[in-house]
């Protein structure tokens, strides 16, 4: 017998010792799938629930309250920021930059990387190199996408350098991902295309130069050496994928293959395609709810789209209604980004979920308030933090381990939302 002026306190002293734990942990508790914030016997009264019914009581490690850890300040706005390379963080800014910023807030280097705004960057996991470089695929409203070796040490005497320029689109570039192997990737635009490329870079170009845009590509092009071997290489697309209406917010590879793939757009779709052959196989509609962002859990089976009516629709990639969502998590402001772990630019280096654990993700939201969900619970968010204390809108986030980078209007914070190497529920 509970008594019932417990609340979540005296519910997990109950669970440390019938698990006879050797360290307190603290837990917090879902009650029919929602989360305890009062007494059971207030919720009881609010729900409705009589004496005799049995109320399901379902425990997980709490979350510790995020704390800012850093802030990375920039001139202009931070569309994306990836937490993926070991101790560095990794930004692109509307000014056209790159960024790498090691974790002591030290600039490592500063890429000049495209004329345009940069919407967004991954980093290919394969790629990390014997002399401390990383290579990094990345997006812009220039209509182009890049390939750039950076190096991780501070003063190298090459410290970038563009490989490779990826021509295919006819309007700005909303996203750019990687596989899991590094081998590819996907480019999502405005003009309705999704563009599937290799990673290799050529002997020669693929695609003629317009004319001046050879002096264009030399000038944000260098980082050391000069002469025609050592200009970037003009990329054409392996594969063009022509299926979505209207522009393409957010295209991705499936966990754990670079033949599968998703996307995101705003005709209201999230499309599922088999990127060899270039055909989308399955489509999802649900009208008026156009999308801004997507992640899909690692086992393939859940996908997340944000959306502009400030809603992110959860659906289950695996019934045989795809038209139909199978919850919603409801903003108080449009949410623009979305990461899951184990997700998004580099499924490799993301924290994976442990078997039989439920599905977690952040959301980035144009009220300035980053927050983390349960989807065991999904009428509230487990944890959420203001970014530039809610006075700038989200753009990007991001999430390895413990560490949330969150990137936007106000520049980068970083936070963390654990504690040592612990997985945030269990």
């Amino acid at each position: 017998m509970i008594p019932l002026d417990w609340k979540r306190y005296q519910l997990s002293q109950l669970i440390n010792k019938a698990l006879s734990l050797a360290k307190p942990i603290p837990f917090d508790f879902l009650v029919h799938g929602e989360i305890l914030r009062t007494t059971l016997g207030e919720w009881r009264t609010e729900k409705g629930f009589g004496e005799e019914d049995t109320l399901e009581i379902e425990y997980f490690e709490s979350v510790l309250p995020p704390q800012r850890m850093t802030t990375l300040p920039h001139e202009d706005w931070v569309s994306s920021v990836s937490c993926r390379i070991p101790q560095h963080f990794l930004t692109a800014a509307y000014d056209g930059h790159i960024r790498l910023f090691d974790y002591s807030q030290k600039t490592i280097q500063d890429v000049p990387a495209h004329l345009a705004p940069v919407t967004s960057v991954c980093v290919l996991p394969s790629q990390e190199s014997i002399d401390g470089s990383v290579v990094v695929a990345s997006a812009s409203h220039d209509l182009t996408a890049s390939l750039t070796r950076i190096s991780l040490e501070p003063g190298a005497m090459e410290p970038y350098r563009t490989l490779a320029s990826l021509h295919l689109h006819t309007s700005p570039l909303s996203s750019i991902a990687s596989d899991h192997t590094g081998s590819s990737l996907l480019t999502a635009s405005w003009d309705h295309l999704i563009g599937f490329w290799d990673t290799k870079i050529p002997l020669e170009d693929e695609v003629a130069a317009e004319t001046g845009d050879r002096n264009k590509r030399r000038k944000i092009g260098g980082g050391g050496g000069g002469g025609e071997a050592e200009r970037p290489k003009r990329k054409a697309p392996t594969t063009v994928l022509k299926s979505h209406t209207a522009r393409v917010s957010q295209a991705l590879f499936a966990h754990d293959s670079n033949q599968k793939a998703y996307s995101c757009g705003f005709d209201s779709t999230i499309r599922t395609w088999d990127v060899e052959s270039g055909v989308c196989m399955d489509t999802i509609s649900v009208p008026e709810r156009p999308m801004l962002d997507l992640a899909i859990t690692p086992d393939g089976n859940t996908a997340f789209a944000s959306s502009t009516d400030r809603t992110v629709s959860i659906f289950d990639l695996r019934s045989p209604s795809l038209s139909s969502t199978t919850g919603t998590l409801v903003h108080p402001s449009t949410p623009s980004c979305l990461v899951c772990p184990g997700t998004h630019s580099n499924p490799s280096n993301g924290t994976p979920l442990t078997p039989g654990s439920a599905p977690q993700i952040v959301t980035g939201a144009y009220d300035g308030v980053a927050r983390l969900w349960d989807l065991r619970s999904m009428k509230s968010a487990v944890a959420s933090f203001k970014a530039w204390d809610g006075t700038m809108k989200i753009l990007s986030v991001d999430w390895v381990g413990d560490v949330v980078g969150v990137g936007g209007e106000g520049g980068v914070e970083v936070w963390r939302v654990g504690q040592g190497d612990r997985v945030l529920t269990k």
